[in-house]
């Protein structure tokens, strides 16, 4: 089961009050209906959200509502159907489909939408009939919502980003995709439609990448700083041994001298690691800052006798 019918099952089992439960069929309705031979159809992949959705309408209409399925070639899921055979025109102008005057209307009126608990209820239903949501453990974060036309595109974006919520607008090539791809704000919008089981698997999932890639990134940085130093180390050797093949160690002053016997002695050795074991080693405070400005004189000194 993907999560995408996780999510949705989770919060077919939801309901709220009546002008909620209007709000979420208006954006069932504008986003799936079907017309034919005077009936009025909604059409959903999933058994669950068929079933929430016949309940919905016999609650609130009290109509002869009928369900069943169908298996078509063009889809390798069966189709669950909610069929309606009277009062087309009282549900359609009730819900915002339609206005008074029998007339499609490209976004639903504002009264459907005061509250807030009845915009939440409005991106419910737009996310049972046009979501989907990858699974946080398999594939990157992504939310879509797949609408036929831009005016309600548009609209929903808007009503998205009232929660702020970062939805974007592309054109496909059969309609319009509204989506969101920050893992943060998927989270909040499975808050805001109340699908509580499904946040914290989100989350917990989304807490354990951002920690597996936080821990990668201090290990590449680790080993990065790790074959820093042993460069540094070896171009530091390289100059020792030059100046120790050219003119001995024994004619650098003692610091010098000093610093150059325990690089040799201690090649792998980082400066924070070399400072601590001479300070050890010699009784006497050697800083890091101290020892890479010894270093900086024996290349000076390796530099000369390269060019002489």
């Amino acid at each position: 089961m993907s999560f995408t019918t996780k999510v949705k099952n989770e919060i077919s089992n939801n309901y709220g009050n009546i002008s909620e439960n209007i709000a979420e069929l208006a954006a069932i309705f504008r986003n799936s209906y079907q017309k034919a031979d005077n009936i009025l159809e909604i059409v959903t992949e999933n058994s669950t959200v068929c079933k929430h959705i016949y309940r919905l309408i016999k609650e609130i209409y009290h109509v002869n509502t009928k369900t069943e399925y169908k298996n078509t070639k063009f889809s390798k899921n069966r189709l669950y159907i909610v069929s309606i055979p009277d009062k087309l025109e009282i549900i359609l102008k009730d819900l915002g489909v339609l206005s008074e005057n029998f007339k499609y209307l490209d976004t639903p009126p504002s009264y459907l939408l005061d509250a807030e608990d009845e915009k939440r209820a409005y991106l419910k239903g737009t996310f049972l009939m046009t979501g989907s949501i990858n699974d946080p453990k398999t594939s990157m974060y992504h939310l879509e919502f797949f609408i036929d036309y831009l005016e309600e595109a548009n609209f929903l974006s808007a009503l998205l980003n009232e929660f702020y919520l970062n939805s974007r607008v592309i054109e496909r090539d059969k309609g319009y995709m509204v989506y969101i791809k920050e893992a943060e704000k998927i989270g909040d919008f499975l808050r805001i439609i109340s699908a509580s089981s499904a946040v914290m698997y989100f989350e917990d999932i989304r807490i354990y990448r951002d920690h597996k890639n936080m821990t990668n990134r201090l290990n590449n940085c680790e080993q990065a700083n790790l074959e820093k130093s042993m460069l540094t180390s070896n171009k530091q050797i390289q100059d020792i041994n030059l100046i120790k093949e050219k003119i001995g160690l024994d004619a650098l002053d003692f610091k010098l001298e000093e610093v150059s016997l325990y690089r040799l002695k201690y090649p792998e050795a980082s400066l924070q690691e070399l400072s601590e074991i001479m300070t050890i080693e010699t009784n006497k405070q050697i800083t890091k800052s101290g020892l890479n400005h010894r270093f900086r004189k024996i290349k000076e000194i390796a530099k000369r006798i390269r060019e002489s």
